[in-house]
């Protein structure tokens, strides 16, 4: 079996805080939120009005008008980053167009037709559900469109996941390189903002009413938002060989499935998937310098992901800096850990950690270095990255400088 090295090549992010990666970047490290009220649909009634939709996004930049019709939003989401990490890898389509280059992806809603037809399906019956609607409707489509648009032949997966979905993609893709299976995987989540999730996380009390403030001890829950983070994963030769450039190196990931309460993963399953990961990449505890958390900012998740990182890290858990950007782009599903694991590459590169912003009150019981408020500069080899999901779904993806 062969053990190549896998590396990031290129980076395209489409988020609440920004389109593509430079702007993406600006505004994380700066503390800027991207959650405001809800336009998509009317929230009178509800406790909640905010969230973090994409106001500023518009599919022509990147896909020709005659197929956006074609497309659900999750799908145009997904083939739009893809665009601006191929571009940012310096790669055209027609340059990859082979059977080793591979597709995997992650959502938790996947296409938001597929709700909508089934709105319109109750009360005005089969008939008037359109064939558009149909084809836009499944989940699988959505690698299955991003592989037909740049026309790539290899093979395309769709993981749902739920929120670790994005890792689970990157971890896929990362087997399938260092096993000598493929040269190049487009990875990551995407998930479009649906009134589903907005209303079904209402409903069990987990959203916040106005703002997300993990680790805070007044945290009041998350916020629902919607994204696309998408990574390209390539061999180190095919990298050297085109001169490439490279931000960061995957170095391994863990998973672990374990039984959960509806909001809250338990502390063995998140400390199960620390470990794998650890043992993964080969190298100890001592050695990371960030966690990009899976902070929700609900008190059950931020609690437990704080008792099992100090458990984990025993005796060196204040010396990681430990932040949540879901404090500024909400909870994109899907997208989350894709767009983190994205984050997690600018932050090796450019050894500067983005802030948990509305950090108010230091909590007990989250007792490490959240990095409240502002951007810290700190040198930063190896980062992990932190997904959990419903279904007990749990991943840690780690992150090294490439050397």
């Amino acid at each position: 079996m062969k053990n190549r090295r896998v590396v990031v090549t290129g980076l395209g992010v489409i988020s609440s805080v920004g389109i593509g990666k430079d702007e993406f970047w600006k505004s994380i490290t700066s503390g800027r939120s991207g959650i405001s009220k809800v336009t998509s649909f009317d929230t009178t009634g509800m406790r909640c009005h905010n969230a973090a939709e994409i106001k500023n996004f518009n599919p022509e930049d990147f896909i020709p008008k005659r197929k956006i019709p074609f497309l659900g939003r999750t799908s145009q989401l997904a083939i739009s980053a893809a665009s601006l990490t191929l571009k940012d890898a310096g790669l055209t389509p027609r340059k990859i167009t082979n059977n080793r280059v591979g597709v995997f992806l992650g959502t938790t809603m996947g296409e938001k037709p597929l709700a909508e037809s089934i709105d319109t399906w109750v009360k005005k019956g089969v008939a008037s559900i359109s064939k558009t609607k149909i084809l836009q409707s499944t989940a699988n489509n959505i690698p299955a469109n991003l592989a037909t648009h740049f026309k790539l032949k290899g093979p395309n997966y769709m993981i749902p996941t739920a929120c670790a979905a994005g890792n689970y993609a990157i971890g896929y893709g990362f087997d399938f390189i260092k096993r000598g299976y493929l040269d190049h995987a487009i990875v990551g989540g995407a998930d479009a903002f649906s009134e589903l999730a907005f209303i079904g996380f209402h409903r069990i009390y987990a959203m916040a009413p106005e703002k997300c403030q993990p680790f805070d001890k007044n945290r009041k829950g998350m916020m629902v938002g919607e994204g696309a983070g998408i990574l390209l994963l390539e061999s180190l030769e095919s990298a050297m060989e085109r001169g490439a450039p490279i931000y960061a190196e995957i170095a391994g990931y863990g998973l672990s499935c374990d039984a959960f309460h509806i909001t809250t993963p338990k502390l063995e399953g998140i400390q199960k998937a620390i470990l794998k990961a650890l043992k993964d990449a080969e190298i100890e505890k001592g050695d990371v310098d960030y966690i990009c958390a899976h902070g929700t900012g609900t008190q059950g998740n931020d609690k437990t992901e704080c008792a099992a990182i100090k458990k984990v890290f025993n005796g060196v858990h204040k010396t990681v800096s430990v932040s949540s950007i879901k404090s500024m782009l909400g909870h994109p599903m899907g997208a989350a850990s894709a767009i983190e694991a994205l984050t997690c590459c600018l932050v090796v590169k450019e050894n500067i950690i983005p802030p948990t912003i509305n950090f108010e009150t230091a909590d007990p019981q989250c007792d490490i270095d959240c990095v409240p408020n502002e951007a810290k500069k700190k040198r930063v080899n190896i980062a992990l990255n932190n997904g959990f999901a419903f279904g007990g779904n749990n991943s840690c993806l780690v992150v090294k400088k490439f050397s």
